[in-house]
């Protein structure tokens, strides 16, 4: 094993860390308030790549504003799934929340095999972002770097608008205690379905256009 095949590996969980941490965030970010499991989470990735290729194929919209509407449609579905799903069931037991999130996947799941089909599609982007700009030793896509620093992006913004911010500081108050939460005079219901438009945001947008070699050896 050489060193630059173990530098190649290090850039490619870098690149595939990046998309992963996005979902994870968005999934403790639920978790944290409603103290849930959405087993939806991982269905809303699958959204956001079909919008995604709706966005480029059908609307023919430039890549960043492409881009834009993945983390709107995200968003959007998030909170619709808050409204028609877990709201009736707070205050429930658990399990019944659980239920909840799994009939909502298979749901999604079973929509999108009957309207979209089980057939793979090739998500086609821009030239530009699929050529390989040189990092020392490796050459890594620009789609790849592009996510990598759009995720680091995403996440200080989000860090610092829960960290500074009142609407996140609202959000950490009802994290922490519901009952106290409301006394204060927090809208709890608002703060939980923002909770679920930016962690289904972040999930539409981890995502990976192209399943193939991210990073590679100059020769």
């Amino acid at each position: 094993m050489t060193s630059a095949y173990i530098l190649e590996q290090i850039a490619n969980g870098i690149i595939l860390g990046s998309m992963y941490a996005l979902i994870a965030i968005g999934f403790s970010m639920i978790y944290g308030i409603v103290r849930l499991i959405n087993f939806a989470h991982g269905d809303i990735v699958t959204i956001g790549a079909f919008a995604m290729l709706a966005s480029v194929a059908a609307l023919n919209a430039p890549f960043p504003l492409a881009v834009i509407i993945v983390l709107i449609v995200g968003a959007g579905v998030g909170m619709l799934i808050e409204r028609i799903a877990f709201r009736p069931m707070r205050g429930a037991p658990q399990v019944t929340g659980f239920i909840a999130s799994l009939a909502v996947a298979i749901v999604i799941e079973n929509l999108g095999i009957m309207t979209l089909t089980a057939q793979p599609r090739n998500f086609i982007v821009p030239a530009w972002l699929g050529t390989f700009i040189p990092l020392g030793p490796l050459q890594v896509r620009a789609i790849d770097l592009t996510i990598v620093v759009m995720a680091i992006i995403l996440m200080a913004a989000l860090a610092l608008f829960v960290r500074f911010t009142k609407i996140g500081m609202a959000m950490r108050a009802t994290a922490e205690n519901y009952n106290v939460a409301r006394l204060m005079g927090i809208n709890i219901d608002r703060m939980i379905m923002l909770a679920f438009a930016i962690g289904s945001a972040l999930a539409a947008f981890g995502l990976e256009p192209q399943p193939y070699k991210a990073s590679k050896i100059v020769s």
